[in-house]
């Protein structure tokens, strides 16, 4: 079996919701974060997920991550990995896409990175360490984690440039499956958000 990488991204916080760069800063999830939690949760222990026993599974270690890992149902088989953590944002933590632009209106985080904070190219060094794991070894893998770090294993996994990340949108307490098609990786669910339709 080739292995497979299931990635959940973390439920809403208040940064989130307003559109804040929160990469370090450890916000806790709103109420309808941890309720999609609990949905996400439910929807990996039915068929087909049923579960997921046998997998490895890995948090980064931010609250609002290892809080959605928790409220799932797999906090007690979690491993934090600071691998998963966030971009780190540095002096533009807590801003919003607006509020940079308007200071460097050509601004683009993957192609420019962030002053005081992370390159393209260190986030990339990060996501191509979580690729080599989820490959490491003959079954499928979770992780939880962040939006941009995600978009960024999605782009590494399909051997991609880490720019490739800005165009596959992740919303929060999304499933997404990264796996194989004819022998070469590819994107099996991408964003999928159907356990929060209630």
């Amino acid at each position: 079996m080739a292995p497979r990488i299931l990635l959940a991204r973390h439920g809403q916080t208040e940064w989130s919701l307003n559109g804040r760069h929160t990469g370090r800063t450890d916000i806790p999830l709103l109420d309808a974060g941890r309720d999609g939690a609990k949905l996400l949760g439910e929807r990996l222990h039915r068929g087909p997920w049923d579960g997921l026993s046998g997998l490895e599974i890995r948090t980064s270690p931010l609250v609002r991550a290892a809080e959605t890992c928790g409220l799932a149902g797999f906090g007690d088989r979690a491993e934090p990995w600071d691998a998963l953590m966030e971009w780190d944002y540095g002096a533009y933590e807590g801003m919003t896409p607006a509020e940079i632009k308007a200071g460097r209106p050509d601004w683009f985080i993957w192609r420019d990175g962030v002053p005081e904070g992370e390159t393209p190219a260190e986030v990339a060094a990060r996501a191509d360490e979580i690729v080599d794991w989820a490959r490491s070894a003959d079954r499928d893998v979770l992780v939880f984690a962040h939006g941009h770090i995600l978009r960024a294993l999605g782009a590494r996994w399909l051997g991609e440039d880490i720019s490739f990340g800005a165009r596959i949108w992740l919303a929060p307490t999304s499933l997404s499956v990264l796996g194989w098609a004819y022998g070469a990786p590819a994107i099996q669910r991408w964003n999928d958000t159907g356990h929060l339709e209630r």
